[in-house]
């Protein structure tokens, strides 16, 4: 078997970091950017400069500036779940912050539903399954994200999957947020957090305080050995992004994927965002295989055992068990 008969499943993706190139070009243009299109890619792709979580989310600027309309947010939700399905992706959930996209005439239901309507129209197309989750933001109000929430259960089993927490680790410590999840929690929404990326210890302890069962990222447990047998406990799946990791210097030297894999901590391999990192799920896993021991039957069994952990419901998760074991030979 080869990386690309993998049937994958893909659970930490942001919809503005993985703009496609082409439609960015085209919007840049038609919003009157003088922009090359080298200077379009280098506003929307990392490089060498790139030292922390804060310079990486700089390349966030411009796809926000450019998805302000309702046209552009569903075709380019639209486009992505085409993308990952010709990466033989079967399910997927995307994650976006709709307090991003209303600076212009847009409203939290026109952004809402118009990423909803591109990711069915790609389920109808194009065969993948998935759901939306909203991200509130660490650097947004406390009034934003308990609208966002709000409107999460607005949209509760009608696109939207999920909340999570999502911006500057660092800065605006995890433990702060515990409003948005004891709500979470009281409206019977489900979430994921950002946590041990670019903060440690303290940031996942907070979350997993918050009851969370996923972790964005989470690498930084490794750090901690009460921390790491606190996730291996409560059997906390981590949502891991190994290139993002690398460019945000989140990790240094060998990444500990393969050593949280091997320590029987859970994981899901993704790519974070497409084009900022300039990676697709396949050159992440293709990666992982080349700088690690772990095999192609390794990563199958990574998606297949995410499988409990998806925001959907017990029907799909079934069916997607059914998919990997049929085809996958678990």
């Amino acid at each position: 078997m080869e990386i690309k008969d993998i049937k994958k499943i893909v659970l930490h993706l942001h919809l503005d970091g993985s703009l496609d190139l082409d439609l960015a070009k085209r919007y840049a243009k038609e919003d009157g950017y003088n922009l090359t299109d080298e200077e379009i890619v280098k506003e929307l792709q990392v490089d060498k400069d790139c030292h922390n979580l804060n310079d990486y989310l700089e390349k966030f600027a411009l796809p926000s500036s450019l998805l302000q309309t309702k046209e552009r947010l569903e075709e380019t939700t639209y486009t992505l779940f085409k993308k990952l399905s010709m990466e033989n992706v079967i399910y997927a959930e995307i994650r976006f912050a709709p307090i991003k996209h209303i600076e212009k005439d847009l409203s939290l239901d026109d952004v809402i539903t118009s990423v909803i309507k591109g990711m069915e129209k790609a389920k109808d197309e194009f065969n993948i399954l998935g759901g939306i989750i909203l991200c509130c933001m660490r650097d947004s109000s406390k009034d934003d994200n308990i609208k966002i929430v709000n409107y999460a259960k607005k949209y509760l089993g009608k696109g939207v999957v999920a909340i999570d927490l999502a911006g500057a680790e660092s800065i605006y410590k995890t433990k702060d947020f515990k409003y948005i999840f004891d709500m979470c929690r009281n409206l019977k929404i489900p979430y994921t957090i950002h946590a041990g990326e670019a903060d440690g210890k303290g940031s996942i302890n907070s979350a997993l305080d918050f009851k969370t069962k996923r972790l964005g990222h989470g690498i930084r447990c490794i750090e901690d050995k009460d921390t790491m047998e606190r996730i291996i406990n409560d059997r906390i799946l981590l949502e891991i992004c190994p290139t993002s990791n690398f460019q945000t210097e989140a990790i240094k030297g060998k990444h500990p994927l393969e050593y949280l894999y091997n320590n029987n901590i859970l994981i899901s391999i993704n790519t974070d965002n497409d084009t900022v990192s300039n990676i697709n799920i396949e050159e992440e896993y293709r990666n992982v295989l080349n700088n690690t021991n772990l095999t192609i039957k390794d990563l199958i069994k990574c998606n297949y055992n995410s499988i409990p952990y998806l925001f959907t419901t017990d029907d799909i998760k079934n069916k997607l068990k059914e998919i990997i074991e049929k085809e996958n030979f678990i």
